[in-house]
């Protein structure tokens, strides 16, 4: 996934002089996540600009910018860290084009680590992309493999409003073939990873993978899971899942966040006012623990739901 948002990346500041990218150690260091190492070489420093830890500040310029006809890329070190930028992000970035009465354009992306499980402790694991998804005004994307990050980036950066991309940050490593080809990966579309017949399991970033380890171990039993990632939190790919279920009549949502408000509360409610009579039970729904992130690995891993805490809500929501 790494490699897939450096072409994305890349392309962009080829393909438009008005590109450029601003974050926390994105110059010399290359990125927190290496994302941009080598970039501030080839591109220099007016296209490539590290700034200070200060959030507010440089999102608020980067937003500036974008409405005086730049498209900046901006990168936090941290999801955690946009808590300091919210006032800009919500308040401007979100909402003035609809102030303005479409005045205004917003052509701004934002990356963003996020999640846990590498051992970066409370502060610096949190998850707020379901926060962001739920103001009007913001596209938000959570890329699970190298195609859909490519594809996503792209489709963010052909928008004029503002774009939240979610990159959760136990995937930048994980590999998945990436056509030489151009292609682009629609904003506001899930997709079927896997087909199955018996229930539908529905999740996005790291909880596709525990989704895949669900589908295996239930597959040893004879059922057929079909798995849908997400992708897209705003807007959100309902009529997929929908479609989805009216196969399978039953349905787990996966969430590696906190279980309490988290992404899937909001899917179960849409799937019960949409979708209660195409089920046979209730919807099984598994996040991760109210609790803040350890920073031991051992109690961290426990308070993220794995396939076994998946299959024991299917068990005991369906009776398979």
């Amino acid at each position: 996934m790494r490699e897939a948002l450096q072409r994305g990346l890349r392309e962009a500041l080829d393909g438009n002089p008005n590109v450029y990218l601003m974050g926390e150690d994105i110059g010399a260091y290359g990125g927190a996540y290496a994302i941009t190492a080598g970039f501030i070489d080839e591109y220099g420093p007016e296209r490539i600009r590290d700034v200070p830890i200060s959030e507010n500040t440089f999102v608020g310029a980067a937003i500036g910018s974008a409405i005086g006809g730049l498209r900046p890329i901006v990168e936090f070190m941290s999801i955690s860290f946009s808590l300091l930028a919210f006032d800009q992000m919500i308040n401007i970035g979100a909402a003035i084009r609809y102030m303005s009465g479409g005045q205004f354009k917003v052509p701004i992306v934002i990356r963003a680590p996020t999640g846990s499980g590498i051992q970066l402790a409370a502060t610096h694991s949190h998850a707020f992309e379901n926060w962001l998804a739920s103001v009007p005004g913001f596209r938000v994307v959570a890329p699970t493999t190298p195609y859909d990050a490519l594809g996503l980036l792209r489709s963010a950066l052909a928008e004029d409003n503002p774009v939240i991309m979610a990159e959760h940050v136990s995937l930048y490593g994980r590999r998945g073939e990436v056509p030489d080809d151009r292609y682009t990966v629609p904003i506001g579309k899930a997709d079927v990873k896997l087909a199955g017949s018996d229930i539908t399991l529905v999740a996005f970033a790291h909880g596709v993978v525990t989704a895949f380890e669900v589908a295996d171990k239930l597959k040893e039993r004879g059922i057929a899971a079909e798995v849908i990632d997400l992708r897209s939190l705003r807007p959100l790919d309902m009529d997929t899942i929908l479609k989805s279920i009216a196969k399978t009549n039953r349905v787990a949502l996966i969430d590696d966040n906190w279980r309490t408000g988290g992404m899937m509360a909001e899917v179960s409610a849409q799937i019960s006012e949409q979708g209660f009579d195409l089920l046979d039970g209730p919807v099984a729904r598994v996040g991760g623990d109210d609790v803040p992130a350890p920073y031991s690995r051992p109690l961290e891993q426990l308070v993220i739901p794995d396939s076994d805490r998946v299959i024991q809500a299917i068990q005991k929501t369906y009776g398979i």
